[in-house]
């Protein structure tokens, strides 16, 4: 395995995946845009907060860096930013505790 797992250059290569799959690689464009609207009921700053929750729990590197820049451009501060982290970092352990609880329901089953 590589030394360096999350090497920025690998983004070269989503060029070649808009090409080899370019209906299904410019959905994932459109979706990934719904953080930029400014239209939304939901506010831009708030948008780039949850795009952030969800980087942390998904551990993506690049939407880590893009969400914390596109957030702080909007105005949110480290408080904000670290909040947010501490908050995703409880959802993902409830969903380890409630996981836990599965398992002793099958447990129980067994």
């Amino acid at each position: 395995m590589s030394e360096h797992y999350h090497d920025v250059g690998d983004l070269r290569f989503l060029k070649d995946m808009g090409k080899l799959a370019a209906s299904d690689f410019n959905a994932w464009l459109a979706l990934d845009n719904i953080v930029k609207r400014e239209d939304g009921a939901v506010p831009r700053k708030y948008r780039e907060l949850l795009a952030l929750a969800v980087a942390f729990t998904t551990q993506c590197p690049y939407c880590i860096e893009v969400h914390t820049r596109g957030a702080k451009s909007l105005g949110a501060s480290k408080e904000e930013i670290t909040e947010t982290a501490m908050i995703a970092a409880a959802l993902r352990a409830g969903g380890a505790a409630t996981h836990g609880a599965m398992a002793l329901k099958f447990y129980e089953q067994v």
